[in-house]
């Protein structure tokens, strides 16, 4: 038998502790103990994974681990019984108590030596992406734990496109959800203020490059406690060169056990090429992207293992770091472009190929001012030097610089010759910088060569391209007033592209004069490729195929359409038309003119609806409603971009429109601020903002004389009949409740509204009162206006659907005859909803928001989304769920009024007072013998009731508020 290592050595404590110090004979007890522990561990660790009725130890005594326990995971086949286990048959009562204090304090002392910055864990982080037709949808899941022993602060941060466009945010700690709210910048901003009483917003989003603005939000979070942070944004691709990119910017800035970036494509088109690249890839990273494609469809997933995330096997640095870029084409065969319909919205893609290029004359205007010099000047020069490469024969150049004064290059434009390209380069390797900006003169001085201009080819494309780095300095320093002479100068003939270098430009200033005359502006940032991105603006430009296009749709069906006219198409562009079908069609046309240089150019189309909405039925990677999202989306930029440009008096309600049309599709715009909510404990108001360009250089002040309009400098609320301009110009429709806001400003006048009938058109018919509920008969074009006998302040069971998952109740008034308070229940997510004529309560895991009517807010709870439109109603959606709606009423007595969307969701065991309507009810189609023409049979769950028609008012927000004709019926609660 061998000897336990300890035996020799126990005579030895044993004379030491009788003399010893109470903390050393301590001292001596634990260290026997640990030798007493070294033979346990020597004697009886197992070399394998043991039964679990096999019993480390004497029989009937010690630890008794399962094969689960004794493995180090899953995945491991050496058992974790070789270590440091503690083998308590081997030792007595004290020994064991000592073991524990050893092993607590070894716990604490493990605790402690967490460094902090590495206690906040990412576990999991997702990226999830669908492309549906150009549209993306993007969610950004990251998952943290705090491995510390005290609360930290744990850090969301990621980059998105700066053309996207959030549209909700989540925190999730421990279970407990708390949603970002959507709402008016300007009051989202007082919140804030009244809330931290010293000042401005932290800022969570910044513009961090020329592609990407940065989204960052911080809370803290107890020990051992978990959060999960859910971003969602939504952009529409726009096509570029012939390819549209998808950026996912991928900075985890820490090795993540669970790392996914998951992307489906659906492009009904058909995807022509689709190729992926990143700036971070190693051969190791290679094996974790996988790319899947057929005719229609693309799935590319990237999930790398820890291993392959790590820079080298020694250091716990990960690789993953750069741009994660998907690019692609689509399929084009029909002529006039492709049309696509789902729930009554459209979209238009029209991208011609294979036509010729107009000859160009442009006119190259330079900024060599003081400012300039050094790398700029030289990264300019470099970039010209390509350009005049790029030329074609046909075109025809010419070149103004500019400082204090002003020099032509040549008195007129040049042929594109390889001799005129020569000399031209060997002017532009002599650019120096010194001097002033005097910017007004120099654009004067472009429109008068372009004006002098002889012998220009009949159909060519006359075009202006400014490049400049600071504001005006000389001569004319007002900006409003180069704007108007400019604007005046080029009287809509040229087109004005406008290229600020580097932060002390004006964007604002080129943007607006670039956008009054058919042009764009375009930010080069001062990196070390500002020379590619002169070339890259370039080429998108160089390319001219269509001029004057009319893209034309039938004026009696669609309505709310997006930008039809376009001054100029390139080559590897796309142009975008969105809008809603208004009425039941059968075929939507669509007829394009446009000139191209050989010829006038008519195209027609016709889009068969119910053939185009089959294509995205049962897609279930197709996110609900996209086509209507991306009409907002479009419309909301156009609406903004135009406002830019557009006259103090029509800023307003372009900006109105844009705003309401943020809200209530949960956009955060700059326009929109989501408000950040957090644990009550902690700092509550956090502000995330959508900056723009414009927004992102340095603050500086023009010179004495500039003036600079602020935008939107009238009210909101009030809307002039001045302001009407807006919507002459536009086809979108004028929101009917702006009507009763009109002030007399002008001697405009609004025709009045009249209610469209099947070839006739009648004055509108009077309506007194309200009905206490409104819905459309499924399958029957008819309007029900319902009145229930339920007693006030009793809750009457209005609708229930156990397989959609959603419950509505509702009370009557005691003032009123109709309902005063809605309580909507969902099962999944678990959210209740109760909505008053005072607020919106939203309950979900045991905390509550409310939601005032007096402001607009849009909030999501785990995919359902509600939103507010301040004082006139709240929206609820959830993908594949009938859309819930509550109009709030106004004068003499505050009500509400509820109506359903979508409600072909409903099953068929949906109940209720207004829920049986929708499963059981049936109405005749003709009058019986004995009924007038005004009366009719509808039958509901069995039973038989005489209803009649009659004019109601129109609570429902979709409507023209004019008064609806229904079948009124009266039901027993």
């Amino acid at each position: 038998m061998i000897a336990p290592p300890y035996a020799a050595s126990n005579r030895t404590l044993r004379s030491h502790r009788e003399a010893a110090t109470p903390d050393a004979r301590q001292e001596a007890a634990v260290l026997q103990t640990r030798l007493r522990l070294r033979w346990c561990r020597f004697s009886q660790a197992p070399k394998r994974l043991l039964p679990s009725d096999v019993r480390p130890g004497r029989p009937g005594e010690g630890y008794k681990p399962t094969l689960d326990q004794q493995g180090a995971h899953e995945h491991r086949s050496m058992p974790l019984l070789d270590g440091d286990i503690p083998v308590t048959s081997c030792l007595s009562k004290m020994e064991r108590t000592l073991l524990a204090l050893v092993v607590f304090s070894a716990l604490v002392a493990l605790a402690d030596a967490i460094d902090p910055k590495h206690a906040i864990k990412i576990y999991s982080l997702r990226v999830d992406c669908k492309v549906t037709s150009r549209f993306a949808h993007t969610v950004i899941t990251s998952k943290i734990v705090n491995r510390a022993n005290e609360s930290s602060e744990a850090t969301f941060e990621v980059e998105l496109p700066k053309t996207a466009f959030i549209s909700n945010f989540s925190m999730s700690i421990d279970g407990k959800v708390y949603p970002g709210i959507i709402k008016e910048k300007a009051s989202a901003q007082k919140q804030y203020d009244t809330a931290v009483s010293h000042g401005q917003s932290a800022g969570l989003v910044k513009i961090t490059g020329r592609k990407l603005e940065q989204f960052q939000v911080s809370v803290n979070i107890a020990a051992g406690s978990r959060v999960t942070f859910e971003l969602t944004y939504e952009e529409l691709l726009k096509r570029r060169l012939g390819k549209y990119e998808l950026l996912i910017r991928v900075r985890p800035k820490q090795l993540v056990q669970h790392f996914q970036v998951d992307v489906h494509i659906f492009e009904p088109q058909g995807i022509r090429f689709l190729e992926t690249n990143s700036t971070f890839l190693t051969n190791e990273l290679t094996e974790a992207l996988t790319k899947v494609q057929n005719e229609t469809k693309a799935h590319i997933l990237f999930k790398p293992m820890v291993d392959q995330q790590k820079i080298s096997p020694e250091l716990g640095e990960t690789l993953l770091n750069g741009d994660l870029l998907v690019r692609y084409d689509v399929r084009r065969d029909a002529t006039a472009g492709d049309i696509q319909i789902v729930n009554g919205y459209f979209v238009h893609y029209f991208a011609p190929r294979e036509m010729p290029v107009f000859p160009k004359n442009v006119i190259f205007v330079i900024d060599r001012s003081g400012s300039m010099a050094g790398r700029k000047i030289e990264q300019t020069r470099e970039a010209l030097l390509k350009i005049l490469q790029d030329l074609r024969a046909e075109d025809r150049f010419g070149f103004i610089t500019f400082s204090s004064k002003v020099a032509e290059w040549r008195s007129s434009l040049l042929e594109a010759t390889k001799e005129n390209v020569e000399s031209a380069a060997a002017f532009v390797q002599t650019l120096t910088a010194s001097g002033g900006t005097d910017i007004h003169r120099a654009l004067l001085a472009a429109v008068g060569t372009l004006q002098r201009a002889e012998e220009l080819p009949e159909r060519s494309v006359s075009m202006i391209i400014l490049l400049t780095d600071g504001q005006p300095t000389s001569g004319e320093t007002n900006v409003e007033v180069i704007q108007e002479n400019i604007q005046k100068a080029i009287s809509g003939k040229y087109a004005l592209f406008c290229l600020g270098f580097g932060f002390d430009v004006s964007y604002k200033f080129l943007e607006k004069m670039a956008l009054s005359n058919g042009g764009i502006a375009r930010r080069i940032y001062e990196n070390a490729d500002a020379a590619l991105q002169l070339q890259g603006f370039y080429q998108e430009v160089a390319t001219p195929i269509l001029m004057k296009i009319e893209m034309q749709y039938p004026d009696n069906a669609i309505e709310g359409l997006t930008k039809t006219n376009f001054k100029l198409f390139f080559e590897g562009s796309e142009i975008v038309v969105s809008g809603k079908i208004r009425n039941e069609l059968d075929l939507l046309p669509v007829e394009i003119k446009a000139q191209s240089r050989t010829s006038d150019l008519t195209l027609k189309e016709e889009a068969n609806v119910k053939e185009k909405e089959q294509v995205f039925q049962n897609q279930s990677y197709i996110f609900g409603n996209f086509i209507e999202r991306l009409w907002a989306y479009l419309t909301i930029q156009q609406l903004l971009e135009k406002s830019i440009s557009a006259q103090e008096d029509q800023q307003k309600a372009l900006e109105a429109q844009a705003l309401e049309l943020s809200l209530h599709y949960g956009f955060v715009t700059p326009l929109t601020s989501l408000l950040v909510t957090k644990p009550s404990e902690q700092p509550q108001a956090e502000l995330a903002n959508k900056p723009t360009e414009a927004d992102n250089e340095k603050s500086s002040s023009f010179p004495a004389g500039a003036s600079v309009r602020k935008l939107s400098s009238r009210p909101f609320g009030k809307i002039y009949e001045d302001d009407l301009d807006a919507y002459k110009r536009s086809s979108a429709p004028l929101p009917s409740r702006w009507r009763a806001l009109l002030l007399p400003g002008s001697n405009k006048k609004l025709l009045s509204p009249v209610v469209r009938t099947t070839g006739q058109t009648r004055s509108q018919p009077l309506a007194n009162e309200y009905p206490q509920l409104l819905l459309q008969l499924p399958a029957q074009n008819e309007t029900i206006c319902l009145n229930t006998d339920g007693q006030a302040q009793s809750s009457v069971d209005l609708l229930s659907d156990p397989e959609q998952g959603i419950s509505v109740t509702g009370n009557l008034g005691d003032k009123t005859n109709h309902f005063v308070q809605f309580r909507i229940t969902y099962v999944n997510p678990s959210v209740q909803i109760h909505v008053s004529t005072d607020a919106v309560v939203v309950r979900h895991n045991d905390e509550t928001t409310q939601l005032p009517w007096t402001e607009s807010a849009t909030s999501a709870v785990q995919g359902l989304r509600l939103s507010v439109e301040k004082e006139r109603s709240l929206t609820m959606s959830l993908p594949d769920t009938v859309t819930v709606k509550i109009s709030f009423i106004k004068l003499p007595d505050d009500f509400l009024g509820l109506y359903f969307l979508d409600t072909n969701h409903f099953s068929d065991n949906v109940s209720g007072v207004l829920g049986q309507l929708y499963s059981k009810a049936q109405l005749e189609n003709k009058p019986s013998v004995d009924q007038r023409d005004d009366e009719r049979l509808l039958s509901v769950s069995g039973s038989e009731h005489r209803v009649t028609r009659q004019y109601k008012k129109d609570y429902r927000l979709e409507a023209a508020s004019d008064p609806v004709s229904c079948w009124s019926l009266h039901l027993t609660s």
